[in-house]
């Protein structure tokens, strides 16, 4: 997947460097400032990898367009200018620079904080217009004052830390900082119902969710001291702009500094236009700085994912963070083969309504280090072929949901698996569906994906899995293989190897593996043909 970025094009006026760290690496580039949407359906379809700022609007519109895609990068922070949930379907990679446009951001909220404490843009903005009025203009000091910073996250922090320097007490709520460590940083941690009550100024950065959209709004606001201050360099919509204006009109909020806004640039400017208002059209990262800096990084992560490098930045597949990793690489193709193997197995292709429970079983600590990538992989592997617009460890989550498998994991980082030759490391996969449950084991020690038991049945010296395999299950009492082997001649099937579990007085299986693929449906006698699989 990552090796096919070949063909990048970037948009939004992305600072030259991001084009000039792809083509060191060997990927072709194409630069437009902005495109229409008509235009940019036309062009998205020639290239792998398309990088934004915020102005292009990536909707499943433009994604369905392209057949090629493969990534959509984010030069900044936010994501909301892309539908995510339509690239994931799709199987398309979101990737953001989460951490390039910090600086920027912290300083412009610090920046906008200072200004509307002492009003200096409307001060300047009459002192050009040639009024000479220091009574209106009569401002507060930041010293003393409590600062609530909703979103404790890189910006958040670095807001923290200025805005202690000049005296304000800070407290915060983030659902996923821990106390303790917000407390290291200065912050008074608490939840959001005690942090409106104490809050002199408010600043929020977090994402635009559908659960922080219209965060700060009518009754947030009413809960606040008489006088409150918003600012918001996040995203706009995260403060209810009708909310904030009716709040600003009746006196309960003081003062609002904007740099974003629910629509950009914004047509009804009544907000813009309150003399209690100071607004910048989205400025925050727009540093000479965090443009190079952002640029860079989205580049360098796109030319390290066709390096096969550990991938940084990715928004909407966390497991492929380390999938590229070479050392890696052999356990999610093992993990992957047993997917493959157990969908065969189980027969997914043939029905779509009965509930599918899936058990992996990781053993030894090196699988322990894996559990986040092997998920996936199997997923991927039982879902190969089913879906028309194919299968990765981006979409595979998603597309299982939604045809009823459901994935659990169970992590045995100090325990021998259950066949002692497949240790110490080994990925067990087991696969329900209805009353029929199959159980496979394998791992990838040596490189390669090898199979140690099926059903209970073992391969002591492992079965590669590999080319073109197909799965008998036979009595032990039955030695089928001469007559396996002649009915695949009689196919005109090159059979490379013939291969069977150790006896068992049970069922045993006996596995062929040929040179291309055949279809063999005529009734071996003695054998039940459990599955053809191409690995």
């Amino acid at each position: 997947m990552t090796s096919q970025i070949q063909k990048v094009l970037l948009l939004d006026g992305i600072d030259p460097v991001c084009g000039q760290v792809l083509m060191d690496a060997g990927i072709s580039v194409t630069t437009h400032c902005k495109l229409s949407k008509e235009q940019l359906l036309n062009e998205i379809t020639n290239y792998d990898a398309v990088v934004v700022r915020s102005a292009t609007k990536v909707t499943a519109e433009v994604l369905g367009a392209s057949e090629r895609l493969r990534v959509v990068g984010r030069a900044g922070t936010g994501v909301d200018n892309i539908d995510v949930p339509a690239a994931t379907r799709r199987g398309i990679i979101v990737m953001n620079t989460p951490g390039g446009n910090t600086l920027s951001a912290a300083e412009h909220t610090c920046a906008m904080m200072c200004s509307m404490a002492r009003h200096i843009p409307q001060a300047s903005a009459a002192l050009k217009a040639g009024t000479w009025d220091r009574k209106t203009y009569l401002g507060s000091e930041l010293h003393g004052k409590t600062l609530a910073i909703v979103g404790l996250g890189r910006i958040g922090r670095e807001v923290a830390k200025r805005m202690q320097a000049f005296g304000m007490t800070t407290i915060g709520y983030d659902p996923i900082i821990p106390k303790e460590a917000a407390a290291e940083w200065g912050v008074e941690s608490l939840p959001l119902k005690e942090v409106w009550p104490r809050a002199d100024y408010i600043t929020v950065h977090t994402p635009l969710l559908p659960h922080t959209r219209n965060l700060i709004n009518d009754t947030v606001l009413a809960s606040c001291k008489k006088g409150v201050k918003i600012v918001n360099v996040a995203r706009g919509g995260i403060v209810d702009e009708a909310a904030l204006l009716r709040a600003l009109k009746s006196g309960q909020c003081g003062g609002a500094a904007l740099d974003v806004f629910v629509e950009e640039p914004p047509t009804d400017l009544a907000l813009c236009s309150h003399p209690k208002v100071i607004c910048t059209p989205h400025l925050g990262a727009n540093t000479v700085e965090a443009q190079h800096r952002v640029a860079c990084e989205m580049a360098t992560q796109l030319a390290d994912m066709v390096k096969g490098k550990p991938l940084v930045g990715v928004v909407n597949a966390p497991a492929l963070t380390n999938a590229t990793n070479e050392s890696l690489k052999p356990w999610i193709e093992l993990a992957q083969a047993l997917g493959c193997l157990a969908k065969h197995l189980s027969q997914l292709n043939n029905d779509n309504t009965t509930p599918i429970k899936v058990c992996l079983d990781l053993y030894g600590d090196e699988m322990d280090k894996m559990k986040e990538l092997v998920g996936p992989a199997v997923l991927v592997g039982m879902l190969r072929g089913i879906t028309p617009n194919g299968t990765n460890m981006v979409n595979a989550p998603l597309l299982a949901k939604e045809r009823g498998i459901t994935l659990s994991l169970t992590s045995h980082s100090h325990q021998m698996p259950p066949v002692p030759a497949a240790a110490p490391d080994a990925l067990q996969v087991r696969v329900i569906k209805g009353s029929s449950t199959h159980i496979l084991l394998g791992n990838a020690a040596s490189g390669q994906a090898t199979l140690y038991s099926l059903d209970g049945c073992v391969w002591e010296s492992g079965l590669t899995l590999g080319r073109n395999m197909l799965f008998f299950s036979a009595s032990p009492s039955v030695s089928p293989l001469a007559t396996i082997a002649t009915q695949l001649e009689d196919r005109q099937a090159a059979v490379t190897s013939l291969l069977s579990s150790a006896p068992t007085d049970k069922e045993m299986w006996h596995v062929a593996r040929t040179e291309a693929t055949v279809s063999l449906r005529q009734a071996i006698p003695g054998t039940r043909l459990m599955a053809q699989v191409t690995f």
